[in-house]
């Protein structure tokens, strides 16, 4: 812990209110961030940057410069407070933020360094502290912005800053390495599965191809699992960590459920799961089952015949589909047998997928030994927050 002189936030920056699309010309295009640009780890996500036609009058005062922090001001959910702070880093560009954010500007960086500050304002939002600053109001989340500058902030020297911000950095950037790794083993399983079974690969105008609904059963979840009593049979929601994490496989569960009573629901080992309704069809997020389980209504299983089909085989085929792209055209994006089922795949010979199916154990088995290592840095990240910021 760090024992120090403490400063309110409000003495230290400047507070800047964002803006949105303007109403009255001369207008500037911008990129404009906005709280979907804030990852889960209060760092800035570039994928998706609006293009925004705002009044240059307003711009001039609101142009983001290195170093500002960018506070979710309006917002959130039951699970996520507003108030996640993000430093804003891009040297060269017209960026500005939205009026569902504030910038704070450090006044003094000879007195406090904004990346330390943005440390600080980020372990404060890990506490829960700004979820007691929040208001709600027709269901939107406002940070009572007030109160939040009146944070007490410590301020050790300058070179204690710098340590603290290296040290901290150095075990993200481990992280973020591990992170490119398993994107590149992503990728190299992408490629052995188009090497083998590809349009190139050996054999492959020879093999039989057949809808998904001749090789697979196809069946949704149960909807009377959440009022089962407790029971031997995990049950997972779409909503579940199980499903929403990165973890590939579905292995158990928090909550289990009474086996006879849902045994239209049970999907066996080596199904493929996924959503089949609402927005989270849209996240591409496929599980392989290595238990039997029990899904909620809204999850569909793809269970292979697996003397046609191996598990595997149909699970990355499935890994490289888009399922967006099949939602129908309802308020409520949802995915159904008859959009499943008339999907061609093609039948290499079971030896093949068998060769196939060992290679992906072995990529998956250096995946779970990546993840272990990123979780281990990211609980000594944390323990480091909580030794410098508690």
């Amino acid at each position: 812990m760090i024992d120090c002189p403490k400063i309110e936030l409000g003495q230290l920056t400047t507070t800047i209110n964002g803006l949105w699309t303007g109403k009255k010309p001369p207008f500037k295009t911008v990129a404009v961030i906005r709280n979907t640009n804030f990852s889960k780890d209060c760092r800035l996500n570039m994928e998706d940057v609006a293009l925004i036609d705002v009044e240059e009058r307003q711009f001039a005062t609101r142009k983001l410069q290195v170093g500002d922090i960018i506070i979710e001001k309006s917002g959130g959910s039951d699970k996520q407070p507003v108030g996640r702070p993000v430093i804003f880093n891009i040297p060269d560009g017209d960026y500005s933020f939205s009026n569902f954010t504030s910038v704070l500007r450090v006044n003094d960086t000879s007195r406090v360094l904004p990346e330390y500050l943005q440390r600080f304002l980020y372990k404060f939002y890990l506490t829960g502290k700004t979820a007691e600053m929040q208001s709600k109001t027709t269901g939107l989340r406002n940070l009572d912005f007030n109160t939040y500058k009146k944070i007490l902030v410590p301020i050790p020297s300058i070179d204690k800053q710098k340590h603290i911000v290296d040290e901290l950095d150095s075990i993200v950037a481990i992280i973020e390495q591990k992170d490119s790794q398993l994107l590149d083993l992503d990728a190299l399983i992408r490629s052995v599965y188009e090497e083998m079974f590809g349009p190139s690969s050996f054999g492959f105008d020879s093999w039989e191809t057949r809808s998904i609904r001749d090789v697979c059963t196809l069946k949704s979840g149960n909807s009377d699992a959440n009022n089962s009593q407790s029971g031997d049979l995990p049950y997972v929601k779409v909503g579940d960590m199980n499903i929403k994490g990165n973890e590939r496989y579905i292995t158990t569960s928090s909550k289990f459920v009474d086996r006879k009573s849902n045994l239209k629901g049970i999907f066996p080992i080596g199904t493929t799961i996924f959503p089949k309704r609402g927005g989270a069809i849209y996240t591409n997020k496929k599980r392989l089952t290595t238990v039997e389980i029990c899904c909620d209504l809204n999850t569909m299983g793809v269970i292979p015949d697996k003397d046609i089909i191996h598990p595997y085989y149909l699970y990355q085929y499935f890994l490289n589909l888009d399922l967006g792209s099949l939602c129908n055209g309802a308020a409520i994006p949802q995915l159904n047998n008859c959009d499943i089922g008339p999907l061609m795949i093609r039948i290499p010979p079971m030896e093949r997928q068998i060769r196939f199916a060992s290679m992906f154990d072995s990529i998956e088995a250096q995946r779970r030994l990546i993840e272990g290592t990123i979780h281990d840095f990211e609980t000594l990240f944390n323990s480091r927050m909580d030794y410098w910021f508690n």
